[in-house]
């Protein structure tokens, strides 16, 4: 799988000269970029309601989620999985959170975990 024309593996050109301006350029650069997830999240807000849907009637059978990911949003998947049971009460299994790597990817990068079918397993 080619992955070098997605834009998540590119540069942000709106970001390239960070390491050239001063602290309040970078944390107004940022704060731009933060403003435009609403943006991105109200356009596709019907999708995000059926996949809602879905969840709660897989739950309602006695399904589960699972978050599967890789790097940081593999590791924020496993976090938000792990807080369920306290937060809502529900069984621990319920919602699982796996992680390209294993356990250890959760404290340790292991580059190149997402491209690797073995890893992935």
């Amino acid at each position: 799988m080619d992955l070098s024309n997605m834009m998540t593996e590119t540069r942000n050109p709106d970001t390239m000269h960070l390491d050239e301006v001063s602290p309040l350029q970078i944390v107004t650069a940022m704060n731009r970029e933060d403003r435009k997830v609403p943006l991105a999240i109200e356009a596709v807000l019907p999708q995000i309601a059926a996949a809602v849907e879905a969840v709660e009637t897989a739950f309602r059978n006695g399904g589960r989620l699972f978050y599967l990911g890789a790097g940081t949003s593999g590791r924020l998947g496993v976090l938000d999985a792990s807080e369920c049971p306290p937060t809502f009460g529900v069984d621990h299994g319920m919602v699982v959170g796996l992680i390209a790597g294993g356990d250890r990817a959760l404290r340790f990068p292991i580059e190149g975990a997402e491209d690797s079918r073995e890893l992935g397993r």
